[in-house]
């Protein structure tokens, strides 16, 4: 393990965490079989599942593609830097332990603005000898400002992977989502990599799973269409397969045999 980590931002305020509302991090946690959850959480995840089986599946899933493109992009790609933006609770298998174990002097900067997530970065910020990880209290609504912090661990003139996953449908507004993506993307040198997957309006059951999460009183997330999704890679050139459901981004041996997951995804390359 390096010590060459840090944490960067205002610190966790305990006071400032919310254990009467279903939260987003915590709520994705239960259903990828972690245990940093509270029972509201749990509560509404089980009232979900019974509306929409599927979810968890959407859940897996999405982390499964997580390493999948993790390791295409350190390994074929030879991208050394990620950018992981809306981090979530750690569970196994995160970026920087995917990316490291690729490229052992990959350098990994997490980014969240949530109190519980931050609760728990010292998770996050175990590395390789030969890398660097952090974690950074910043806000996506401020590109800019993210980036400026990354500074500190990444070279910015060299190709960074931005990862967006199962974040922008909290940004209820699909054209300030996208501006969002375009201004950080707009901070990183050609050969950077952009990759997102979100969950999608594609069945009656995942809309249903999506009202009834935000009438639970948690912060609202939004389900788009996959050609919203698609958008979001404007100007970017696609890799192979293109924007496809998580499952079908190159499956893997073992993934999960249930393709039909109402949440898409794709990588992008700037030119």
């Amino acid at each position: 393990m390096s010590d060459d980590n840090q944490t960067t931002g205002n610190g966790a305020a305990p006071g400032r965490i919310d254990t009467s509302k279903p939260h987003s991090a915590r709520f994705w946690n239960y259903f990828v079989g972690g245990k940093d959850n509270y029972e509201v959480d749990r509560e509404i995840g089980d009232h979900i599942k019974d509306i929409f089986p599927g979810l968890v599946d959407v859940a897996v899933s999405s982390r499964l593609f997580l390493g999948r493109a993790v390791r295409h992009l350190a390994g074929e790609q030879g991208v050394r830097q990620f950018l992981d933006v809306g981090t979530g609770l750690p569970t196994a298998d995160n970026t920087h332990e995917v990316a490291q174990r690729v490229a052992p002097d990959a350098r990994i900067v997490y980014v969240d603005n949530d109190p519980i997530v931050l609760a728990h970065a010292n998770a996050l910020l175990t590395s390789s000898r030969e890398g660097r990880t952090a974690y950074l209290d910043a806000d996506l609504y401020d590109p800019e400002a993210v980036l400026k912090a990354a500074e500190g661990t990444l070279d910015l003139t060299r190709p960074v992977a931005l990862i967006i996953l199962n974040t922008l449908g909290h940004v209820a507004d699909h054209e300030q989502a996208r501006d969002l993506v375009r201004r950080l993307m707009a901070g990183l040198p050609s050969g950077s990599h952009l990759v997102i997957s979100d969950s999608t309006a594609t069945s009656e059951g995942m809309i249903a799973a999506s009202e009834a999460y935000n009438a639970s009183g948690a912060v609202p997330y939004h389900v788009r269409s996959v050609e919203e999704i698609a958008g979001f890679f404007d100007g970017l050139e696609l890799v192979e397969p293109g924007v496809v459901r998580v499952t079908d981004w190159r499956p893997e041996p073992g993934d999960s045999a249930n393709s039909a997951v109402d949440a898409y995804c794709g990588v992008g390359r700037k030119p």
